[in-house]
């Protein structure tokens, strides 16, 4: 581990983190504590804190418009904040349960997964909600291809991994499985044309064709997996679990993944994010015990 940057005070669970490259300051969705942390990485200090959310979940940066927008899991309220002022410019109210989000600077578009399912569809640039796709079951992480205008998503109240057409804006497809259950991160590998999920009962991680569904590789890993990462320069997975490890799967051939890393980190330190433009692993460690709540920074080169 490079550093551990406190995050004083922050009670409770962490979800997700985004990232403003530029300026190397990270932002933490405390879902227990109401706040969105945000956190200087040169500094090694939080620098600011926006409170009064309901259970922020999904949050990311939008460099184009110098905007932070974050999804609120009890209100369904989706905030756009000043980067600089961190003053609250505008706002979406969805369904309950607003979770994770991505954004597609391409077509300058945020993808926000919510409810009891569907996938809200918001120009960035007016704020608008512009499209929304119907969902079987509340999505969990998806990955999205707007060349291809495909979305894969996870849907752990089904079972299922499910396939999006973003032009006709419905389901396509579902890939099933009675075992394992669970399946909560996702990541994809687009030149290889993968998609790489985390189940959690068993704790298993899969690797499907993204455009077939066939199942390519399996392999035991973490327990109470929350966020996993393809790394295409190095050909790694990088998957961060509440069991208190970090693993590290390399691809060995066109088929094969082997785990070439088990890093112990904390118990529940299970969101995370992987920045391969400053070769840095960001994992967020809630309070637990005497130990406050904190950032750990790993080096990944």
């Amino acid at each position: 581990m490079e550093k551990e940057i406190a995050l004083p005070g922050v009670k409770g669970r962490i979800d997700h983190i985004d990232i403003n490259l530029q300026d190397q300051i990270a932002y933490i969705a405390a879902l227990g504590n109401n706040t969105l942390e945000i956190v200087d990485l040169k500094k090694g200090k939080v620098t600011g804190s926006i409170k009064g959310f309901d259970e922020p979940q999904g949050v990311t940066y939008i460099p184009k418009h110098q905007e932070i927008f974050v999804a609120n899991g009890g209100t369904g309220e989706c905030g756009f904040y000043n980067a600089i002022t961190l003053k609250k410019t505008g706002s979406i109210k969805l369904a309950d349960d607003a979770d994770d989000v991505r954004y597609d600077a391409e077509t300058d578009k945020i993808y926000v997964g919510y409810g009891s399912g569907g996938i809200a569809i918001i120009e960035s640039a007016t704020h608008k909600l512009v499209g929304d796709i119907p969902l079987p079951a509340h999505p969990e992480s998806f990955q999205l291809n707007t060349k291809t205008n495909k979305l894969w998503v996870n849907l752990p109240g089904s079972s299922v991994v499910g396939v999006c057409d973003l032009k006709q804006l419905k389901l396509i497809a579902k890939w099933s499985k009675l075992l394992p259950r669970a399946n909560f991160p996702m990541a994809y590998d687009e030149a290889q044309h993968r998609i790489i999920v985390g189940y959690r009962l068993p704790a298993k991680l899969i690797v499907y064709d993204s455009e077939t569904g066939k199942e390519i590789f399996s392999a035991p890993m973490v327990g109470d997996v929350d966020d996993l990462y393809w790394d295409k320069e190095s050909k790694q997975i990088f998957i961060s679990g509440g069991g208190g490890e970090v693993n590290i799967f390399k691809q060995a051939g066109d088929k094969d993944y082997q785990k070439i890393a088990s890093i112990k980190t904390r118990n529940g330190a299970r969101t995370s994010l992987l920045v391969p433009e400053l070769s840095l692993f960001l994992i967020a460690a809630r309070a637990d015990g005497d130990k406050e709540a904190s950032l750990l920074v790993y080096r990944t080169k």
